[in-house]
């Protein structure tokens, strides 16, 4: 009997690769199995043996038995081998099962030293979401929760508990969207993310998936970093604040912040500057309450308009114009921050509301008055389309103005004419001077049997500036039609004479001698005769090219006496009259400013006929026109009884300010002189890419007829009430004076003719006769608002008392010193005047003290200056007393010439004729300091 092999006690698993738990579980399964086998190899042994032993043939043979014991003892043998292997295997699998243990073992502690050993913190969780590996850093970005983190914990039950326990700062306002922000996060896996911490750290998590669908998780403390991109940040933020201050400090401006809760951020020092605020609006902490108190402490002085008093519940941007108590005239403008607050800006455009109103009848122009001219004149442009002719050349025409401007010289000259013409023009449009003579088309038609006439032609080009290159640059030609019919027809009655002399004297050679010579004497007068025609027309031709210098230097001659006689009626004015006195006074007063306006529309006239007014093309609020123009004419509206209206609006045109002024301030002066009763409404329409300005009246209406007539030069439908006669329904004398009250010159309209083409916009009229009018200027819409820059006038200080100033006046005229005097004398100046340096010199001498300011004309006599003998009286006061008294110039001379030697030298100019309200307003200036 074979006993059983024993089994060994501690088997170990055979995969040394496999996880410690794993092994283990495959060796007891192996264990069990070899087991199993022996178990049952030792059952089929015993059983072997039992039929050995019972198992005896009937016979009872030994050898049998034998037999039968050797092969069984075959096959027990052959078992045991199988059960030895079988437990060799099952030896070597324990062997190699505590192998991989132990390999597992040190495996696990490599990794926990090597997380442990990671800077910052770590976690793994598996594919259920839950905490499998973490290290003790991992623990630390945890403030009071670190007990309560374990492995099998959910991150779900990680990130409630944080919220619980209050252990990141971006939870506190909002616990549940920080909950679905993180485990949004976690689950995407996008990349790193920050998150603040309750006690003042930053921690970075950038988060990973492996192969098992787990996630890794590395912690990582960046406080240090974030407290260096907050002080990076503070330092730029300090260095923005202060370009942004030096930026306002620059700046003409004044400018103000506030914020969402209005209060005062930032303001610059033009805006306390402008305003004379008090040290409590501005100052850190200032709120816009403060500026508030300090307008309605102001009163009427102040801003009154709601919507800028209440900026939180009228956000919107918002402009208006305020005269402020100190006397300033304010551009005001709020515009709103995206992040909640607005900016104030204060522009000052006190200067410039006094120059539109000084420089209101400058603006106005006339044309040359060529249509007196027996000669036909015309200008072409560089493409040959006509910009001016005078009325002979339309009457030759026999067209309309209208009808020619515009229009390319082919389609407008006959044909036959302008095909003689035309290389003649080419010659003068590359540069050359071309004069020749023509046969002009009949103009009654070509059968109408009528004698032919010529014309000499000259075509003069028009050269502008040069370009960069130095190449002449052709604008255009002038051409200058002279009819020379009647000198035609004389040498062909010469030439005629001649011929037939020529046979008489062959035929009666010997019998007409003496007839012979008196007709060669006859014949050397008409060529004297012709000679003289020819320098005639060479002198009117240089008569019509100086007749724009002659008009300007004759208005410039009738300036000085027309000086005078203002400066005698003003002084005159200032004194006490009976009622019938000072309605005649007033009259003339009204009569000279008659002869003044003429005088400067004529002036003005010669400089647009004569092409030297230029459009200066920019962008600018059309309220910034339409709103002076308006305040100007609502008193004398109110005067005549009138409701003058006014819609604003915001739109940008582009266009001249200064020429479409004078346009608009036409319409509007027209509007207010004709109409009788009812009122007048100044107001804007779109029209796609334009804007149309218009004026309507409810005054007499305008014949359709007459709506071409009345833009022609001194052409007038309705005449207004004599000078100085009372309005119905308004004020009379001097209190009811101006423009509107007088009758019109009838040049306005051909001002505004002119004006518009050199503007290049279109003038449009609409009438009905007994209803009213509307005139109306379309201009182009423009991109942007342009910024107005402002200068304080000299006149700002009008009204300080002038009595007792001792004033030293410097005039060749005779009469301008009697009326200067005269004139400073009713203000309670004390007047010493004299004609020349010398005698200015003489009398500073007998003065009883030095005067307080000096007036002088620019042009004395024997060529001396205002400004050179200005100059020699204040170096001799100034040796004196110390002290040099400022100076006035004045001048009939407008040349920018003059202006610039008279600001060069640092004294104050009046231009003539002066007006005494300017005068004494600028002398108050002046002595106010």
């Amino acid at each position: 009997m074979i006993a059983p092999t024993p089994q060994p006690a501690n088997p170990l698993p055979a995969n040394q690769d496999a996880e410690p738990g794993q092994a283990d579980a495959d060796a007891a399964r192996r264990i069990a199995d070899l087991e199993q086998q022996v178990a049952k190899l030792t059952r089929i042994n015993q059983t072997l043996m039992d039929r050995v032993e019972r198992n005896v043939d009937g016979q009872g043979s030994a050898f049998s038995l034998f037999q039968t014991a050797i092969g069984l003892e075959d096959q027990v043998r052959s078992r045991t081998r199988s059960l030895e292997e079988a437990l060799a295997n099952l030896e070597r699998s324990y062997q190699e099962a505590a192998t991989a243990r132990e390999q597992a073992e040190t495996a696990r502690l490599r990794l926990f030293t090597a997380i442990e050993a990671v800077s910052g913190g770590f976690a793994l969780f598996d594919a259920e979401d839950r905490l499998v590996l973490f290290n003790q850093d991992y623990l630390s970005f945890w403030p009071g929760m670190a007990g309560d983190v374990h492995p099998g914990m959910s991150f779900r039950e990680m990130v409630l508990l944080a919220v619980q326990r209050k252990s990141v700062l971006d939870a506190y306002r909002d616990p549940d969207g920080w909950v679905r922000r993180r485990l949004r996060q976690h689950a995407d896996c996008q990349g790193p993310t920050v998150h603040a911490l309750s006690d003042g750290r930053w921690m970075q998590i950038n988060e990973k998936r492996t192969n098992d669908g787990g996630v890794v998780a590395i912690y990582t403390d960046i406080t240090a970093l974030k407290r260096r991109e907050t002080q990076q940040w503070k330092a730029a933020v300090a260095k923005k604040t202060t370009l942004l201050q030096a930026t306002l400090d620059n700046i003409f401006q004044g400018v103000a912040v506030y914020d969402a809760e209005l209060a005062l951020v930032a303001w610059n020092n033009e805006f306390v500057r402008l305003l004379d605020l008090s040290p409590r609006c501005v100052r850190r902490g200032a709120v816009f309450g403060d500026f508030q108190r300090f307008n309605d402490g102001l009163q009427s002085h102040g801003i009154s308009e709601p919507r800028f008093l209440d900026p939180q519940n009228n956000p919107l941007p918002l402009r208006l114009e305020q005269t402020w108590f100190n006397g300033r005239v304010l551009d005001i403008e709020r515009n709103p921050m995206p992040d909640g607050g607005f900016v104030l800006t204060f522009t000052d455009i006190t200067e410039r509301k006094r120059n539109e109103e000084a420089l209101r009848d400058s603006e106005r122009r006339i044309r040359l008055v060529t249509d007196a001219m027996p000669a036909l004149i015309a200008y072409a442009d560089a493409d040959e389309r006509y910009q001016f002719v005078n009325a002979p050349y339309r009457q030759w025409l026999k067209r309309p103005e209208t009808a020619i401007l515009g229009r390319r010289m082919r389609t407008v000259l006959p044909p036959e004419f302008y095909g003689r013409s035309r290389a003649h023009i080419r010659q003068a449009l590359a540069g050359e001077t071309v004069s020749f003579e023509v046969e002009l088309p009949p103009t009654d038609g070509p059968d109408t049997g009528t004698e032919p006439r010529y014309a000499h032609v000259t075509f003069v080009p028009h050269i502008g500036l040069p370009n960069a290159d130095q190449s002449r640059v052709i604008l255009g030609l002038f051409t200058l039609m002279q009819d020379v019919t009647e000198r035609r027809r004389a040498d062909a009655a010469i030439k005629e004479a001649n011929e037939t002399l020529e046979r008489r004297v062959t035929e009666r050679t010997a019998a007409l001698t003496d007839l012979n010579r008196q007709l060669k004497q006859e014949i050397a007068e008409r060529r004297e005769m012709e000679r003289a025609l020819q320098s005639a027309k060479v002198e009117a031709e240089q008569a019509n090219l100086s007749k724009t210098k002659f008009l300007a230097a004759a208005s410039h001659d009738l300036l000085q006496p027309l000086n005078s006689a203002r400066l005698f009626v003003s002084a005159l004015a200032e004194l006490e009259h009976t009622h019938k006195n000072r309605s005649l006074i007033d009259n003339i007063d009204v009569s000279l400013e008659a002869v003044e306006g003429l005088l400067d529309a004529l002036l003005d006239i010669s400089k647009l006929d004569a092409g030297a007014v230029s459009a200066e093309i920019v962008d600018f609020p059309i309220g910034s026109l339409l709103g002076p123009l308006y305040t100007e004419h609502q008193v004398l509206a109110q005067d005549r009884g009138l409701d003058l209206r006014y819609a604003p609006s915001r739109a940008v045109v582009r266009s001249d300010i200064r020429l479409l002024r004078s346009i608009v301030q036409n319409f509007l002066s027209n509007a207010v002189r004709y109409t009788q009763r009812g009122g007048v409404l100044l107001g804007c329409r779109r029209r796609g890419d334009f804007l149309r300005i218009e004026v309507w009246d409810s005054g007499p209406g305008i014949p359709s007829d007459q709506l071409e007539e009345i833009f022609k030069e001194f052409h007038q439908l309705h005449r207004g009430p004599v000078l100085g006669a009372p309005v119905p329904g308004g004020r009379s004398s001097r209190e009811g004076r101006g423009r509107s009250g007088t009758r019109g010159m009838g040049l306005g309209l051909a001002i505004v003719r002119r004006v518009a083409k050199v503007l290049d916009v279109t003038v449009e009229t609409r009438s009905v006769v007994g209803r009213g009018s509307v005139f109306s200027v379309v201009v182009p819409l423009g991109a942007t608002t342009a910024a107005a820059f402002t200068r304080r006038l000299a006149g700002e200080g009008a009204g300080q008392a002038m009595t007792g100033t001792m004033v030293l006046v410097l005039d060749d005229e005779p009469s301008a010193l009697m009326g200067m005097q005269a004139l400073l004398s009713t203000w309670g100046c004390e007047a010493a005047v004299a004609s020349t340096g010398e005698e200015a010199l003489e009398v500073l001498d007998h003065l009883p003290r030095p005067p307080d300011v000096l007036i002088a004309d620019f042009h004395l006599g024997e060529g001396h200056i205002g400004p050179d003998e200005v100059g020699r009286l204040r170096l001799a006061i100034d040796r004196a007393t110390g002290k040099a008294p400022p100076a006035i110039i004045i001048t009939a001379d407008h040349t920018p010439e003059v202006e610039a030697q008279v600001k060069q030298n640092g004294y104050w100019m009046l231009k003539k004729p002066v007006n005494p309200a300017q005068l004494r307003s600028l002398l108050s200036c002046i002595l106010a300091g």
